[in-house]
């Protein structure tokens, strides 16, 4: 007889696929009410709230604030990789895909502000909290090794000369935090345009590439 847990009977969803389904309600509900209202003045009650689902439901996948502040951040971190850094088909490039990783690094959509808020309460907190001190390094680093796979990868086809990719690629994820901090806080003195436009021009230079910053990055 077919496992409940494992297979569906009648188009109905087992009980995996509703666990997985209300994990991911919790997860996206508590970025949203981490990014407007801050980690420390979060109450689980409000993210189930906003989830539209029980208290019991929410203690059942995460029962602290801090695992559900690192599932959070893993969870938003985690869709923009899947979208953005992952290759787009045979006709994809090096360039491209640098460039979608430098807008998808700036607060330059609502999903992005929302990710960048989370990135800040983990700033605040990893300066006085060891488990979210080793979160934002692990996230960085995989940040990093993004960029890095892409400027490797670029100079295996020939679109990039060779450079010290692992330095570089700190240069480009440190010029994009520097910027976009800028951008959260509403800084006169920069622009989206101004802050692309500035990264591209110290990322671009070692690698050789003399193209503007491509309009299909620019969505």
């Amino acid at each position: 007889m077919p496992d409940a847990d494992t297979q569906s009977e009648n188009g109905k969803r087992t009980r995996a696929e509703i666990a997985a389904q209300t994990r991911e309600a919790i997860l996206s509900a508590a970025c949203d009410v981490i990014a407007e209202i801050g980690f420390e003045n979060i109450r689980m009650r409000m993210v189930a709230e906003r989830a539209g689902v029980s208290t019991a439901a929410l203690h059942y996948h995460f029962d602290t604030r801090e695992k559900l502040f690192a599932a959070a951040l893993h969870y938003s971190f985690g869709s923009t990789g899947a979208d953005v850094y992952e290759t787009k088909g045979a006709g994809d490039t090096a360039t491209a895909r640098l460039a979608r990783i430098i807008n998808a690094s700036l607060p330059m959509s609502a999903s992005l502000r929302r990710e960048w808020a989370l990135w800040q309460e983990l700033w605040c907190r990893a300066g006085r909290d060891r488990e979210s001190r080793t979160l934002a390094v692990d996230l960085y680093q995989a940040h990093t090794s993004w960029i890095e796979e892409t400027l490797d990868a670029g100079i295996a086809s020939g679109e990039f000369e060779p450079c010290d990719t692992a330095a570089h690629a700190q240069l480009i994820n440190s010029l994009c935090d520097g910027f976009g901090v800028q951008l959260m806080i509403g800084s006169p003195a920069v622009t989206l345009d101004s802050a692309r436009a500035a990264i591209w021009s110290l990322a671009t230079e070692p690698l050789g590439l003399t193209v503007a910053f491509p309009e299909t990055g620019r969505r």
